[in-house]
């Protein structure tokens, strides 16, 4: 058994004849990732070793300049959902899972990559905080794959969006005039943008089509908002499919008690969801760990 140890405290072992596995060390505990057979099963695999991890809000703010902030002790669903992709596409790429320098690297570049238009840091508004505009600009990057209009029942609509311009009081960061100019503009964007969404009463005819590890966004009934929570498909011994998140009502990482189609239905705050397939490392060209 081969133990090596990076900056992220990543502990990579190799067993002859099994699975490789890929351990994160913390502070507080110790998370084991089995790689699966296929992208799905590995980014299920990374989703559940967070299970019982608190929901901490805002841990994206805590510097005064726009930097990455890596967190895995602490999450809410958006960092949950950006931490658990970067390290199921990093496991695609590395082919190498005792190279454990390159590893760290390949995650954080996909962790930038996810998290930041275009995949670069560049103040508080390059930071990707509306969902509908992550989804698009990852999108355009070839990371993800909006397949909500494949689904029966889906709808296609518009919604302005104007939620943290009208609520600055949440977000310090817009009383910078030029922050704040950068905040409309992307609202501005949004708003202009059709998107297909299935809402809540049509939820249960289209859960059949959903797949294991697809990403579930949560639509928003308030007005200037567009998505509310996210997580991942998981299948449950019921056969139904529930979501794995990051849970502000629970206060941690968790799978809920029921499917998503129920979930929806008694959250008044939910109009529908929409969905997305993180891509898989035969249709992608890999993230070239030099590159932003």
């Amino acid at each position: 058994m081969l133990r090596l140890f990076t900056g992220l405290s990543l502990l990579l072992i190799s067993l002859a004849g099994q699975a490789q596995e890929l351990v994160l060390s913390t502070s507080l505990h110790s998370l084991t990732i089995v790689g699966g057979k296929t992208s799905t099963e590995t980014t299920i695999n990374i989703g559940k070793q967070f299970i019982g991890r608190p929901y901490v809000p805002h841990t994206l703010d805590v510097n005064p300049t726009e930097q990455l902030v890596v967190n895995v002790l602490e999450l809410d669903c958006t960092t949950y959902l950006e931490t658990v992709l970067a390290l199921s596409l990093a496991w695609q790429d590395v082919a190498d899972k005792q190279n454990q320098v390159l590893f760290e690297q390949t995650f954080k570049k996909y962790l930038t990559k996810l998290r930041y238009r275009d995949g670069r840091i560049d103040g508080y508004a390059s930071r990707l905080h509306y969902f509908s505009d992550w989804l698009r600009d990852n999108e355009r990057k070839g990371l993800v794959t909006d397949v909500t209009r494949e689904f029966a029942g889906s709808l296609s609509v518009a919604k302005a969006v104007s939620y943290m311009t009208t609520a600055t009081y949440k977000y310090p960061h817009l009383n910078d005039p030029a922050v704040f100019k950068q905040m409309a503009q992307t609202e501005a964007s949004l708003s202009q943008k059709p998107f297909s969404f299935i809402p809540k009463k049509n939820i249960r005819q289209a859960e059949d089509q959903l797949r294991e590890g697809d990403i579930v966004m949560l639509t928003a009934a308030r007005p200037g908002l567009d998505m509310k929570h996210v997580g991942l498909a998981v299948r449950q011994p019921n056969g139904r499919m529930h979501i794995l998140h990051a849970s502000s009502d629970q206060g941690a990482v968790v799978i809920t008690p029921y499917p998503i189609s129920d979930y929806v239905q008694w959250h008044k705050r939910l109009s529908g969801i929409r969905v997305a397939r993180l891509r898989s490392s035969t249709n992608t060209t890999p993230l070239a760990v030099g590159a932003q």
